[in-house]
């Protein structure tokens, strides 16, 4: 059975610094950004907020996409998060949910 993958993109303000990453367990991996074990840029730069995530069914998938937003300009990642997010809330991964 294929594994599902995230990607998500956490920020520190609205249009701030951004930071897209990729992973297999999304609320893990939000956790360790948030207890300071994730990279050491989110460290760095304070990035405890989480704008946008991304679900997919392999994580093949999800690596693909992690590849093609980390290549968009700037101003693209911000109208990404901005479509659906406009106010550049925290949201909080669900557990529940499933990537595939």
């Amino acid at each position: 059975m294929a594994r599902g993958g995230w990607v998500y993109i956490l920020t520190n303000k609205p249009r701030g610094v951004l930071y897209i990453g990729v992973t297999a367990d999304i609320v893990r991996r939000i956790w360790q950004h948030r207890n300071s074990l994730g990279s050491a840029f989110v460290r760095k730069y304070g990035l405890d907020r989480l704008v946008r995530v991304e679900a997919y069914p392999t994580i093949e998938e999800a690596i693909a996409r992690e590849k093609q937003l980390k290549n968009w300009h700037r101003q693209w990642k911000i109208e990404l998060i901005e479509n659906d997010n406009p106010a550049w809330k925290h949201v909080e991964p669900d557990p529940g949910s499933s990537p595939g």
